[in-house]
């Protein structure tokens, strides 16, 4: 790149997403001399974006990209022009001349999780697991008063979930208590907790957020010095190194240590799930309530949630198939986001349920 000669007016431009396993070489002074981080959007860069990417598409009056742009958090360039794509394919199969926040919130979904697969056959047994699965999800969440509002929650099949409990983050933020952290992981295992209390069985569904927890807290042990008994060092630091097309584990600490760092992840989470136990067992009537509702009617929005959390009377809702709508749908599927390598909270805006 340099001691052949002068080669004044060339610029050299390279991307990565794995700045780590560079050479040292290509780092130094003379090489690359400006290193510009780009990460996910703000959300006035989302707004900005939408705004780009609907130029050429028909909007109803009421659609705000303001406000898609805050229900975003997390959403890169790509996911969102895939998100009005997604919108514009189901307003043409509709018939509707503009672009509605009907079409936004069902695309947001199809991006997120995938198409709904209605035509999966699943058991009544089945069917009331996924509910109960979800009702503790969304029931813990709420009853803790501490984490961001549910927004819908459904026991329809969509990719590879059985069903999904979707919250929205109020704001956008990077920094988060370690309280934060606890509450989240009482809400992660809320889905294993209710097959527990209701069935007195477990299941398969769980796997992921099983996994999501397990990171979430050895993350809070050996990356954020929320555990007092290993202190506030840093172990995660040389977690991964890259060797030809694999990745090779590595830990600059020793076997004790690593003993002592699985015990304060067991710790923790044992203490998330009596936590869960403990909040699901004094709301036993609101998680049967929610599971109900569900079986009935199959999807909840946040607001018909919190009213039957709270013991509200609400009536069913009214569905209708279309069918020619749900032919089309099973000849076009929407490619959901790459799952984030690092699972972290204030990033994660869905939990699977659900058989995986």
């Amino acid at each position: 790149m340099d001691g052949f000669g002068a080669n004044e007016g060339v610029i050299v431009i390279a991307a990565t997403n794995r700045q780590d396993i560079l050479d040292s070489a290509l780092l130094r002074p003379g090489r690359f001399d400006r290193q510009v981080y780009v990460g996910a959007p703000d959300v006035k860069g989302r707004e900005a974006i939408l705004k780009v990417h609907a130029r050429n598409k028909q909007f109803d009056p009421d659609v705000k990209f303001d406000s898609i742009a805050k229900g975003t958090v997390g959403f890169t360039g790509a996911d969102l022009e895939n998100l009005l794509n997604e919108a514009a394919l189901l307003a043409a199969r509709r018939n509707k001349k503009f672009i509605t926040n009907d079409e936004i919130e069902e695309a947001l979904l199809k991006v997120e999780m995938g198409p709904e697969k209605k035509s999966k056959v699943i058991s009544e047994k089945k069917k009331r697991i996924v509910a109960y699965h979800e009702a503790g999800h969304a029931v813990s969440r709420q009853a803790l008063g501490t984490l961001d509002p549910i927004h819908y929650i459904t026991i329809i099949p969509r990719g590879g979930a059985g069903g999904f409990t979707m919250w929205r983050p109020e704001e956008e933020s990077g920094l988060e208590s370690k309280g934060f952290f606890e509450d989240t992981l009482v809400g992660t295992l809320g889905g294993r907790v209710a097959e527990q209390i209701v069935f007195d069985e477990i299941t398969t569904g769980a796997s992921g957020d099983i996994r999501a927890a397990t990171q979430m807290a050895r993350a809070m042990v050996v990356n954020y010095g929320f555990s007092d008994t290993i202190g506030t060092v840093d172990y995660g630091g040389d977690g991964e190194v890259f060797i030809g097309r694999d990745f090779g584990a590595t830990k600059s600490y020793s076997e004790e240590k690593a003993a002592e760092i699985d015990a304060e992840v067991h710790r923790i989470i044992a203490e998330a799930y009596a936590r869960c136990e403990s909040i699901l067992n004094d709301n036993r009537d609101k998680l049967n309530a929610v599971a109900e509702y569900l079986l009935r009617n199959e999807t909840m929005d946040g607001e018909t949630f919190l009213k039957v959390f709270h013991g509200e009377s609400v009536p069913d809702q009214v569905v209708g198939e279309d069918l020619g709508e749900l032919a089309a749908e099973d000849t076009h599927m929407a490619a959901a986001p790459e799952p984030e390598a690092e699972i972290t909270p204030e990033g994660k805006r869905v939990k699977n349920g659900g058989d995986e």
